[in-house]
Formats: structure tokens, sequence, C-alpha cells
């Protein structure tokens, strides 16, 4: 049940991700905001949501994570139904930037991080797999409705829509979310009779902790590459394909339904490659995994030029499973590095290596718009894009585990 709820929440925090790529063309066309203007308000999404996460990791142990996540809905709910009153671009930085930037930054993946760490031992991975999908599948049902509800009765609507989906799932948080396994009196699945009660959480400033947590990461060159990658990660996902494939795609004649339509599918295959990258991170080294994920989403982007046009080819649906089945795979074999390098301290650091991907995501998006209104064309954001995943693959690499960690070796070893 905890599992389940967590899944709803993702997927009705997710009813904003790849909205921007859908509204602002209709917002483009009624106010005559430049693109490059437009994803400013979105990069400052991006970095708060980037930010506020490793605060939120700790705001969970300090007042929980119904409380936390509770509130997080909320304020996606409020950026997105205030939008409907935006007539200048600064009320885009507050609405789609600060408030949906607070809100999403205080649960996404980690939200899921901790829900996995905390009631799971046995199948870990599979399911932190799950509930990373749970944003996708909350793109691939949202998505397609809002790009039809924009086009079809108007982006205020598609606005409100994204609200009430946030709004509605906050009651059942409520009643059945709990922070850990001993709050129900059990022990977290796969948990033998060896399990110890963990201690209480800690009651003292959450961003002190924080900080500290940071500070301590930053010593060792293995936080630095995990953040190194997962910034490309975001750069390539969020920024660059979450934002502009729709714009892309219709600067190349293709209907905008049909390209939201394209991108929703990316989130079918995301779902199963996510869940299927959390059952590989149970058996396989997930550093090796991490290396095919970048590689093959270079490959993605740097064909994507030659493959966009008014309608949709086979070499398209080949790009979409490729891409949809390693867009969020990259984070079960990530939060598992994260708790074996740095032990009860991990989803706080995830929650700083997440920071790194949408500091990524949110100058991949800026950037991608500049050079769209200088150049008229993304071809040169896509190349770019596939050269930092060749430099994702070699930092991800170059991780080292700590041995006694490793599948083969005991606890003695």
């Amino acid at each position: 049940m905890i599992a389940l709820v967590g899944l709803l929440a993702l997927m009705a925090s997710a009813g904003f991700r790849s909205a921007p790529g859908v509204l602002m063309i209709p917002l483009e066309a009624q106010y005559g905001w430049p693109l490059s203007v437009m994803s400013t308000a979105v990069s400052t999404n991006l970095v708060l949501f980037g930010l506020t996460a490793p605060f939120a990791a700790a705001l969970m142990d300090r007042l929980g994570v119904r409380t936390v996540v509770s509130g997080a809905l909320v304020l996606i709910a409020l950026g997105s139904g205030l939008t409907v009153f935006a007539t200048h671009v600064w009320h885009l930085l507050l609405t789609w930037g600060v408030l949906i930037g607070l809100g999403t930054g205080s649960m996404a993946q980690v939200f899921a991080a901790t829900i996995a760490n905390r009631w799971f031992v046995k199948h870990r991975g599979l399911v932190l797999g799950v509930l990373s999908a749970g944003m996708a599948s909350g793109q691939l049902v949202t998505l397609p409705v809002i790009a039809a509800l924009a086009e079809r009765v108007g982006w205020r609507t598609a606005s409100l829509a994204i609200a009430g989906l946030a709004l509605a799932v906050v009651p059942l948080l409520l009643v059945f979310m709990r922070d850990r396994p001993s709050d129900l009196g059990v022990r977290p699945v796969g948990a033998g009779p060896e399990w110890v009660e963990p201690a209480e959480a800690p009651r003292g400033n959450a961003f002190a902790r924080t900080l500290g947590v940071l500070a301590a990461a930053a010593r060792r060159p293995a936080f630095w590459a995990l953040a190194g990658a997962f910034a490309i990660c975001g750069a390539t996902t969020n920024g660059l394909i979450g934002v502009h494939f729709v714009p892309s795609a219709h600067d190349h004649g293709m209907a905008t339904t049909t390209a939201a339509s394209l991108l929703a599918a990316v989130g079918i295959f995301d779902v199963v490659g996510t869940i299927l990258s959390g059952w590989l991170t149970d058996r396989f080294d997930p550093r090796l995994l991490l290396g095919v994920y970048y590689f093959f989403r270079g490959v993605g982007l740097a064909c994507l030029p030659v493959l966009l046009s008014d309608r949709v080819h086979v070499s398209m649906v080949i790009f979409v499973v490729v891409y949809g089945l390693d867009w969020v795979a990259t984070v079960p074999p990530t939060v598992t590095l994260c708790r074996e390098i740095f032990g009860e301290s991990g989803t706080i650091v995830f929650g700083w290596v997440f920071a790194s991907h949408q500091m990524g995501a949110a100058l991949a998006a800026s950037a991608a718009g500049l050079v769209r209104d200088t150049v008229g064309t993304y071809t040169y954001a896509w190349i770019g894009g596939a050269v930092l995943c060749v430099l994702a693959t070699v930092l991800s690499v170059a991780v080292r585990r700590p041995p006694i960690d490793r599948p083969g070796r005991s606890a003695a070893a």
C-alpha cells in the first residue's frame, strides 16, 4: 500500500513535467513570448527542482514523508492553477519556476529512494524501478490529454487539469502514507529476524545536516563522477527532449498533438525500461548498466536531426523505443551506488546528485532554446547532447565501489 500510494503521488506530480513543451506553443502564439524567454521559466523550475531535493530528503526525516509530500503536491497545484492568470513572463517565473519547482523538488526521486530504502530489503532495486517509473507513467497518462486540451479548449484549461490531478492524490497520502515500517509494527519487506529498529529520526537542523552531508560527500571522487554523469542525464532528458522535442518536431511540420503523443510513447517504454533497470540493478554491476544506458542515449541523440520530419516514420518509432527504455533507467543504479558508497546518508547524497541532474537539465533547456532562436534549428543542441553522453559513459564506469558490497563477496571478505 505504501508503494502504491507513493507511485500515485509520483504520477500526479508528473503532470507538469512535459507540459511546458506543449503549452509554450499557444503561449507564444497569444503573447509573442520567444521560446528562449519561456525556457528561462522552465530552467528556473528545473534548478529549484534539483536544489530542493537534498533538503527535502532531510525534511522527510525531520517532519515525515506524509507532511512533506502532501505539501509538495499542494505547491504543484497552486503553481499550475495560478498560471491561468499569467499575462507577463515574470508570472511564469513565479508559477512554472518557483512554485512548481519547489513542489516537484520536494518529492520526485528522493521520495522514491526514501520509500525503497526504508520499506524494502528484498527486491529494493525492482521497487525503486517501479517508483521511478511513476513520473514516466504520469507523463504517459496526462501529456496527450494536456496537449488535446491546450489545442481544442485552451492552455488555461490544461493548466487547471494539472492542478486538479495533483490535489486528487493528497487525501490518499494523508490516509495511507506512513514514515517507517515501525509505525505499523512490521519489518521492511525481506528483512530477517535480525532486523533492528532504526534510530529515531534526526531532530537537528535539517538544513545544516543536508549541507554537512554534501561537505563530506564532496571529498570523495565518486560523488563528483556520479553528479557529473547525472547532470548529463538531466541535460539529455528533461532539458533537451522533455522541453524541446515537441517544438523541434513542430519546426519540421509535425502536428503538436502527434509530437506530444510520441513524447508520451517515450513514457510507455520508460516504464518498462526503468522497471527492468531496477531488476537488473539487483543482479549486475550498476556502473556497467549506467555506461550502457548513456552510450545508447548518445546514439539516439546523434541520429535525431535526420529522423525528425512532418510525419512519423519507422526510424522515429525506433528512436522513441530506445530513448524511452533509457529515460529514467539511470535512477536505480545511481541510487544503489549512492547507498553502497555513502551508507545511511545515501538518500541525501542522492538528493545532491539529483540536484546536479536538474542543474544540467536547466542549462540544457536554456541553451537549446537559445540555439533555436539564434540559428533557427535544434540540430546543434542534439549533437552537443550526444557528445555529453560519451562523457557520462566514461564517468559512470570510472566510479569505485566498496569491495565489501560487490556481488559474490561475503561480509567476512
